[in-house]
């Protein structure tokens, strides 16, 4: 939790005064069973009416005192702690965007969202408890002790012995209890996979009939979270009724010890009221210091698992240099000897691949389910880093180009469409803040999209809902490569992103394409597992099991390569081969 304390800091002052006047209001605590004594022993014991009514005053006047203290300190704990909660998610948000695909999915989608909610709510805890109760509970507790022992040192050993035994009992249940919340932490990520797999996969599961399954499934989970929450919470709940009975024993023993100290006259009324109350005191304040313990073992759980993202290296980070070679070439991107694998894999899922692709061609990329082909495209943003050989955009080494730089020439339509909420055009913005609404509706005319959107009430600026529910899977694709060319990029990269139209609109597509890549010298690389899709392509580069098995045209390919021609056979007729 120390490395975390670097978010305080901006909320010193909060973290100062907060306590300081928790401490005040703790100190009138202390001296409302002194008043009470002294409204015993003198007021009521001499009848004197004036007397109690002025001490009542002051009890009063104690607990306004008190009570504007303790809001002065409730202000600053609740500021701290929502801005270490803000800044601490922003941090914690901006480096999950900057994380590398392998680095994000080592820690998992669903761990990551109750890491930068439910993990940060318990810090934002830890900080209020901090401001409000780590000063006060422990000088309450100590602050009843000493005040009793002024009261009367030989009656105070009560207060001592029954201040080590809640000790005890509270270190106890704490050391049973404890090790339960790490657990219980990593149960919650369990709960939330199963639940945003079966949010996002809802229509599918329901397609299966898998309903009662998934039912069961989440049942068997959160029955294993209530199990370990139910084990916790029983040792818990022992820690209030053994404390009670320890301090109704002190206070018995108090009173008992009591008698003889009241009739000798050495001890008045008003100080056995007083040490009964310092007794309640230092139950109330142990209670907390106990429920202190329980918090900062959570948030301490919960700082691990921050730290572990924000210590987490990106994976895939810029060459340190001061400007990368810009190295004038004819040749667009270039794979030289390049060889793959996933960091958690010794298994090359690509082997030597190398070939060339000019500026201004149009590629495309063919190959079986799993031979490699997306990996290809995963490659060239540098989402992922190459294993061996290397990657050339330009001439140069993509590792020697920044990152942003790199993806912001770069226009990619991945094979899942994927749009954000908001209208339309604040999709299409994306990856170009700045374009215009003529350029948005040129971007639409090329990937066929603008026919649909015209027909919308709102046009460009008709909303889009979560997840894009109310588009079809074709105008979702068709938006997704309209988004990709709003940003002008110098290589287009379709990865089979044309799965969900009708041949005439992917005919369409190609023509409006191919008509922009000869007026704006942008290149295409397209990826897809159908023929029709690359076979008007300059150049077709055949993947087969992470090799590289032919390059070529349609013509030559289907005379060359016995891979291409079986696939053309599995999808076309012998005339149309």
């Amino acid at each position: 939790m120390l490395k975390l304390a670097r978010y305080l800091k901006k909320f010193r002052f909060y973290v100062i005064i907060g306590p300081i006047f928790k401490l005040i209001e703790a100190i009138f605590e202390l001296i409302v069973p002194l008043v009470i004594k002294n409204m015993i022993d003198v007021g009521i014991g001499t009848k004197d009416t004036a007397y109690v009514l002025r001490m009542g005053g002051i009890l009063v006047l104690l607990g306004i005192v008190g009570l504007c203290s303790t809001l002065v300190c409730q202000r600053s704990a609740a500021i701290a702690s929502q801005g270490v909660g803000t800044l601490m998610r922003d941090d914690v948000f901006k480096k999950i965007a900057y994380l590398s695909h392998d680095k994000r999915d080592e820690i998992g989608t669903p761990s990551l969202i109750t890491r930068i909610t439910s993990d940060i709510n318990q810090l934002q805890t830890a900080v209020a408890m901090l401001i409000r109760l780590v000063i006060r509970a422990p000088f309450l507790a100590i602050g009843a002790v000493i005040m009793a022992m002024s009261i009367n040192l030989y009656i105070s050993i009560i207060f001592l012995v029954a201040t080590v035994l809640i000790f005890l009992v509270i270190f106890l249940i704490m050391s049973k209890s404890v090790p339960h919340f790490k657990s219980i932490q990593k149960k919650l990520d369990r709960i939330a996979l199963i639940t945003r797999e079966n949010l996002s996969g809802a229509r599918v599961i329901r397609a299966f009939s898998g309903n009662e399954r998934e039912h069961e499934r989440f049942h068997e989970a959160i029955d294993d979270h209530t199990a370990s929450s139910i084990r916790v919470s029983r040792l818990s709940a022992l820690l209030n009724p053994l404390t009670l009975v320890i301090v109704n024993l002190a206070i018995a023993a108090i009173i008992l010890l009591s008698g003889n100290p009241v009739n000798s006259g050495s001890l008045t009324q008003g100080d056995v009221i007083a040490l009964v109350n310092y007794m309640n005191q230092t139950l109330q304040a142990l209670i907390v210091v106990a429920n202190l313990f329980v918090i900062f073992t959570k948030s301490a759980a919960s700082a691990v698992r921050i730290n572990e993202v924000l210590d987490c290296e990106s994976g895939i980070e810029d060459a340190v240099c001061a400007a990368y070679p810009k190295l004038p070439s004819k040749t667009k991107l270039k794979f030289e000897g390049v060889s793959f694998h996933y960091p958690d894999s010794e298994e090359n899922v690509l082997e030597d691949i190398s070939f060339e692709i000019n500026e201004g061609e149009t590629v495309g990329i063919i190959g079986a389910t799993g031979s490699g082909k997306s990996t290809i495209v995963s490659l060239i943003p540098r989402f992922f880093d190459v294993s061996g050989g290397a990657v050339y955009f330009d001439g140069a080494d993509i590792r020697t180009i920044p990152q942003r730089e790199l993806r912001d020439r770069i226009g990619l339509v991945p094979q899942k469409a994927m749009l954000i909420g908001g209208t339309i055009a604040d999709n299409l913005r994306f990856g170009a803040p700045d374009a215009t609404d003529d350029e948005l509706w040129q971007a639409c005319e090329t990937s066929q999209a603008a026919e649909f959107v015209r027909a919308k009430p709102d046009g460009l600026y008709s909303n889009v809902t979560q997840g894009a529910k109310n588009l079809s899977g074709g105008q979702k694709q068709r938006l997704t490569i309209a988004r990709a060319l709003a940003s002008k990029p110098e290589l287009l990269i379709l990865d089979d992103s044309a799965s969900a139209l009708d041949f005439a609109t992917e005919a369409k597509l190609r023509a409006s394409l191919a008509k922009l890549s000869r007026e704006t010298a942008m290149t295409q690389l397209i990826i897809s597992q159908r023929i029709t899709s690359i076979r008007h392509a300059d150049k077709i580069i055949v993947i087969d099991d992470g090799k590289l098995v032919g390059v070529g045209t349609h013509d030559t390919l289907k005379q060359d390569c016995d891979v291409y021609l079986e696939i053309c056979r599995s999808q076309l007729r012998e005339e149309e081969i």
